[in-house]
């Protein structure tokens, strides 16, 4: 018999169903890769299809990495950052703030997983670069990074990239993770961390960094990636570290790629005069959220974080 479990996050009020189908095996969530054919709007040679470059970094007089705004925004630098209350119902603003896409590669056939670990590290220190110059501009409160590969996860390009968008508040899910943090006295990640590394939710841990499956894990093979220091924000890391963060994500894509999995992933970081443990959650999608996720705000996975991590240990 299947054991079903209701679990509540480590801090947050967020409850999770688990109800895992143990019979079922990584291998039969595999997806069918579908490629879409036509003009690769990212593709060298085609640079002049894209809004103009931000930034680029370049190997050999190439590029190999180049960030410009996204040709079709979800916020504009247009209006007022302000939040207003027409009354104690109506608060509004502009949708205020940048919006940025960093190409990750030229090449169109390789996603990040593919990608060398030098070659992460270079896309994470243009996630720092990103973060600590458009922190600078007028109305930004927090610089949101994301990824997005699949279909299912909401990629409309097959291109390797990664988008930012700078937001005129604080994101609700990160101020909820920094409230709930200072009731603890000192940071509950910290401890965390120290004990799911000797979990059954272990999943890798290097010099650096550990990462695990969450006990209430909202998604299939849900993972999180946690400096073992206290850092606040992926500015603050070194070489070292981010080569460390580099190696460690590029592990866990590997294994999402062997079943096609698609994916989100996020970085969750401390605002400035906040404080928050550093931290990217990998979010596969395989699951399409129904009637008792929206009429509850709580989740049901049918895959247990447990065997999740046995997923990503290569145990199953």
């Amino acid at each position: 018999m299947v054991k079903i479990e209701l679990r509540k996050d480590y801090i947050l009020n967020r409850w999770v169903i688990i109800a895992s189908e143990r019979k079922k095996r990584p291998k039969e969530f595999k997806k069918i890769k579908t490629k879409k054919e036509g003009i690769c709007y990212f593709c060298p040679g085609n640079e002049n299809l894209t809004p103009k470059e931000t930034g680029r970094i370049e190997k050999n007089n190439k590029w190999i990495i180049r960030w410009f705004p996204n040709k079709f925004p979800a916020v504009s630098h247009e209006g007022s950052p302000e939040i207003r209350c027409a009354n104690k119902y109506f608060t509004y603003a502009d949708a205020f703030g940048i919006h940025e896409v960093i190409v990750e590669t030229p090449n169109h056939n390789k996603q990040l997983a593919d990608l060398a670990e030098n070659h992460i590290k270079e896309i994470l220190k243009v996630y720092a670069n990103r973060i600590t110059e458009l922190s600078k501009t007028a109305g930004t409160k927090y610089v949101l990074i994301f990824r997005n590969e699949g279909m299912e996860a909401g990629t409309s390009l097959i291109h390797s990239h990664t988008q930012l968008m700078t937001y005129n508040k604080i994101p609700a899910l990160v101020e909820d993770e920094i409230n709930a943090s200072k009731a603890y006295g000192t940071c509950p990640y910290c401890e965390i961390i120290n004990i799911e590394k000797n979990s059954y939710r272990r999943v890798f841990e290097n010099n650096s960094f550990v990462s695990f499956t969450p006990y209430a894990s909202r998604f299939n093979y849900e993972v999180w990636i946690f400096p073992k220091e206290h850092i606040r924000n992926i500015i603050e890391m070194n070489e070292k570290k981010l080569l460390d963060l580099a190696s460690m994500l590029k592990k866990i894509l590997l294994k999402l790629k062997e079943i096609n999995l698609p994916y989100n992933f996020f970085l969750h970081y401390a605002p400035e005069g906040k404080d928050l443990h550093f931290h990217i959650e990998v979010c596969p999608r395989l699951a399409t959220w129904a009637g008792f996720e929206l009429a509850t705000n709580a989740t049901i996975n049918s895959v247990s974080p447990e065997d999740a991590a046995k997923f990503y240990r290569g145990e199953e």
